[in-house]
């Protein structure tokens, strides 16, 4: 929940924000991009030192830099520092990898997947719950945009007294030298492919600076390849990152992160547009968009975790994944065809919940399947990062299809063109599971011995 939290917490008021701290709107979106840039950068580093010294001791440690950060962005009045606080509270993007190597390293396998399901229902639950928080905390004549981060510090600090709490003490790790020349250059390689994505909007997409990113990106990935080739103990083993079912599982990453977004995003901007007449919105304040259009499909997919851990038992990930994303592409369907009721927009969202929920489930599984259990962290890091990549093309996307023009509205059929992309993602995602992935049935071969 932390982590989605610390992602989607400042969306609905990056407004509020750049009025509180006379920021210009290039400025302000720092604030979404420091986090993006450092979720990417520290993710797959901090799944690999909690494979090497313990997922719990990396876990409190993370949480504790989640925590400084809000507090940080909690007390402060300056744009600069509160970018630098966004980018602590980026680090908690490496929870969800380090709390699958604890199940993994903790759990016998017949109750793997409904704890697997449990921990992505509270991904997309805590989604819910930022935007509803920073709606309820910033409402009256004069909003304080502090106290959203008050709230993100105390969930922080909840989570880590839990974890510090309860949480086992981790086994030895793996051990071994961190490969930090491989870690520099995926860093590096990471915010190139990011910044340009998150910022092209601005910049301009055929900019010198966007394309300059992008190529730079390009031949950077290069470079690390061959440095992770050479390495004698890699960040990031390439022999196991093209086997099959690793390649496709990253691959349904970005397009689900591209999914749950385009949903996120376009659902957000139409139930604002003007209603009546002049416009084919909604009307919705900030709150409203939170609890009425948003908080319904946070809460169907909290409990439709519950429902993908039995299916994975079940019937594998493989069909799991390509049944929550037949019911999102159902629902991305109705979003883009007949968005004109509330019921019908809040009902096309719940679908879309299920498959994020699915998804979440499926492919952990399918990782924790193909990769040992010394890569666990690292795998699902890298796996993050994916989704990551997909949420950022999405927002870009996004921007460019739903940006108003000076006077008047974007044209409709840019909301249905955004909806169709989010359902063609999970179409691909289908697609992916039942034609890419082999019907692997994980369970008897993960343990927390294996």
């Amino acid at each position: 929940m932390v982590v989605s939290m610390m992602q989607t917490l400042v969306v609905p008021i990056l407004g509020l924000m750049q009025r509180n701290l006379h920021a210009t709107a290039s400025g302000a979106s720092w604030l979404t991009t420091a986090t993006l840039l450092s979720a990417a950068v520290c993710t797959p580093l901090l799944g690999r030192l909690g494979d090497q010294h313990g997922a719990k001791a990396t876990l409190v440690g993370v949480l504790g830099v989640t925590l400084a950060g809000s507090v940080l962005a909690a007390m402060t009045d300056s744009l600069p520092w509160l970018i630098a606080a966004r980018a602590l509270q980026g680090a908690s993007t490496a929870v969800f990898p380090l709390a699958q190597s604890v199940l993994r390293a903790e759990l016998p396998r017949e109750r793997l997947p409904g704890a697997m399901g449990a921990l992505s229902g509270t991904l997309a639950f805590g989604n819910g719950l930022a935007l509803a928080g920073a709606a309820l905390l910033t409402r009256g004549d004069t909003p304080d945009h502090r106290q959203v981060f008050w709230l993100s510090a105390g969930v922080s600090a909840l989570t880590l007294v839990a974890v510090a709490a309860v949480v086992p003490r981790s086994r030895p790790g793996a051990g071994g030298r961190t490969d930090w020349p491989g870690a520099i250059a995926l860093a590096a390689l990471l915010v190139l492919l990011l910044l340009p994505l998150s910022q092209g909007a601005r910049w301009g997409w055929a900019s010198a600076a966007t394309l300059g990113c992008l190529a730079a990106a390009a031949a950077l990935a290069a470079l690390w390849a061959l440095v992770e080739r050479r390495a004698h103990d890699p960040l990031v083993d390439m022999r196991m990152f093209v086997q099959r079912p690793v390649v496709y599982a990253n691959l349904a990453g970005v397009l689900l992160g591209f999914a749950m977004f385009s949903q996120f995003l376009g659902v957000s901007a139409l139930a604002r547009l003007p209603a009546g007449p002049h416009g084919y919105g909604f009307g919705a304040s900030v709150l409203e968009t939170s609890l009425v259009f948003l908080m319904p499909s946070a809460v169907v997919s909290l409990g439709a975790a519950q429902v993908a851990g039995i299916l994975v038992r079940i019937m594998g990930p493989r069909r799991t994944l390509a049944a929550g994303a037949a019911c999102g592409a159902a629902g991305f369907a109705a979003l883009a065809f007949a968005h004109g009721s509330v019921a019908g927009v809040v009902a096309a969202g719940a679908l879309v919940g299920v498959a994020v929920s699915f998804g979440f489930a499926a492919l952990p599984a399918v990782l924790l399947a193909a990769v040992p259990r010394d890569r666990t962290g690292v795998a699902n890091g890298v796996n993050s990062v994916a989704r990551s990549v997909g949420s950022a093309l999405a927002g870009a996307l996004s921007a460019a299809l739903l940006t108003a023009p000076i006077s008047g509205l974007p044209p409709e059929s840019r909301f249905t063109a955004c909806f169709v992309l989010g359902g063609g993602a999970l179409v691909l995602v289908g697609v992916i599971a039942l034609a890419g992935m082999a019907d692997v049935r994980p369970l008897p071969e993960i343990s927390p011995e294996s």
